[in-house]
C-alpha cells in the first residue's frame, strides 16, 4: 500500500451513511471512504455487525482490520480459526489467505484495504 495524492483530512465517522450488507445470517452496516488516485485507491471503513452475523462469502483481498468494540472469529480457508477481540488487529495481504468472519456477540471494526 502506497499512501500518495492524499490531503490532510479528518472524518466524523457519524456523518457518513451506513449501507446495509446482508450476511449468510446477520447484517453488516459500512460507512465507507476512498482516498487517492483510482489506480492506487484506499478504501477506509467502520463496520459494525451485528450479534450472530456470518459472512455471505469468502474473501481474498487484502485488510487491516483494528477491532473496535466486540469480537469476531475469522475461519482460514485451510481450516485456522483466529479470535479478533476489542484492542487487536490482523493483517493479511491480498490473494494471502482466503477468510470469513463470523461474530456471537457483534463487533465494531476500523478496517484499512
Amino acid at each position: 500500500m502506497k499512501l500518495s495524492d492524499i490531503p490532510f483530512v479528518t472524518t466524523d465517522w457519524s456523518t457518513i451513511p451506513a449501507e446495509r450488507h446482508a450476511g449468510d445470517v446477520g447484517e453488516a452496516f459500512w460507512r465507507t471512504q476512498y482516498f487517492g488516485p483510482e489506480e492506487n485507491r484506499i478504501r477506509v471503513r467502520m463496520v459494525e455487525y451485528t450479534p450472530g452475523y456470518v459472512a455471505d462469502h469468502w474473501c481474498s483481498k487484502g485488510h487491516i482490520i483494528l477491532c473496535l468494540e466486540g469480537a469476531m472469529e475469522t475461519t482460514l480457508e485451510d481450516g485456522r480459526v483466529m479470535q479478533l477481540k476489542a484492542g487487536m488487529t490482523y493483517q493479511v495481504a491480498d490473494g494471502a489467505e482466503a477468510h470469513r468472519s463470523s461474530t456471537a456477540t457483534g463487533a465494531k471494526l476500523f478496517i484499512v484495504d
